[in-house]
């Protein structure tokens, strides 16, 4: 739950329409991602603010389409609200072209796939395709993450800059997997994604339940993950050929080699291990 704005305190004219601004984006960010509706009493718990505000506030999103209320009296987001998220996801360039990859990725390996970029102190899921199975790891688009657990992560902070011998690694192999790091029954293995200039645009991730992706194991996994990279820095302007990718192009058997050196102590899967035994 995020810190309210305080609203008994009356912002000077010269920043009235800013505080204005502040407290109308702080009832749009008072939605969870399991929040489906909000009642008025809740809007104003969450964002600090006396009701007769939040009403007058609510009134003015309805009319831009960033919130729809009910008959019931409870408060949804708009359609304004996707319209942004999509104009952010073309911001990217991706839009067209990732999603496509994701699903062949699905189609191959049966786990969820997943593309991440870096937001700030977080990673962002800017596309998402779940596969078609009952249990499965939740990861929706939009969703923000920590960058340092996940697979994912450790890929977007490798490629950042970010110096020590775990990042050494990951930049030499160009993956990373994690096992229960985010949570202790989920696995991802992550590889980076490259456009033009080689300049790193973000990580390609396919996860699942850990005992599942234990099972399938990271060396039969880097070779779907890895083709699905290459031809994505392809298409984005990168050069999947260059020196510094050459790990792209190993065979499955050298991947089984350095597949345990590249995992931390402690975080290893055991060879066809799966829950329960």
């Amino acid at each position: 739950m995020k810190a309210g704005l305080p609203d008994k305190k009356k912002p000077a004219s010269g920043a009235s329409g800013v505080a204005a601004v502040d407290r109308a984006l702080s009832i749009l960010d008072a939605f969870a991602d399991e929040d489906r509706k909000l009642t008025l009493a809740e809007l104003a718990k969450r964002t600090g603010l006396y009701k007769s505000t939040v009403i007058r506030l609510a009134k003015s999103l309805e009319k831009s389409r960033y919130l729809l209320r009910s008959e019931d009296g409870t408060y949804r987001l708009g359609s304004k609200v996707l319209s942004l998220g999509a104009l952010y996801q073309k911001h990217f360039g991706t839009a067209d072209i990732v999603p496509p990859i994701l699903r062949e990725i699905v189609d191959e390996l049966h786990e969820g796939a997943s593309f991440y970029v870096r937001d700030e102190a977080q990673r962002l899921c800017l596309h998402r395709i779940e596969p078609q199975r009952a249990v499965r790891d939740s990861i929706h688009v939009g969703d923000r993450l920590p960058l340092t657990v996940g697979a994912a992560g450790h890929v977007i902070l490798a490629f950042s800059g970010l110096t020590g011998e775990r990042y050494d690694q990951i930049r030499k192999n160009m993956y990373a997997a994690s096992f229960g790091e985010r949570d202790a029954e989920t696995a991802a293995v992550a590889c980076p994604v490259f456009g033009a200039d080689q300049k790193f645009l973000g990580a390609l991730s396919v996860s699942g339940p850990r005992y599942r992706i234990e099972a399938m194991g990271v060396q039969s996994i880097l070779p779907v993950l890895f083709r699905h990279a290459r031809n994505l820095c392809r298409v984005l302007g990168g050069d999947p050929d260059a020196a510094p990718f050459a790990a792209w192009s190993k065979p499955a058997k050298v991947l089984r080699a350095t597949q345990a050196a590249a995992a931390p102590k402690g975080l290893r899967p055991a060879p066809g291990v799966r829950a329960g035994r």
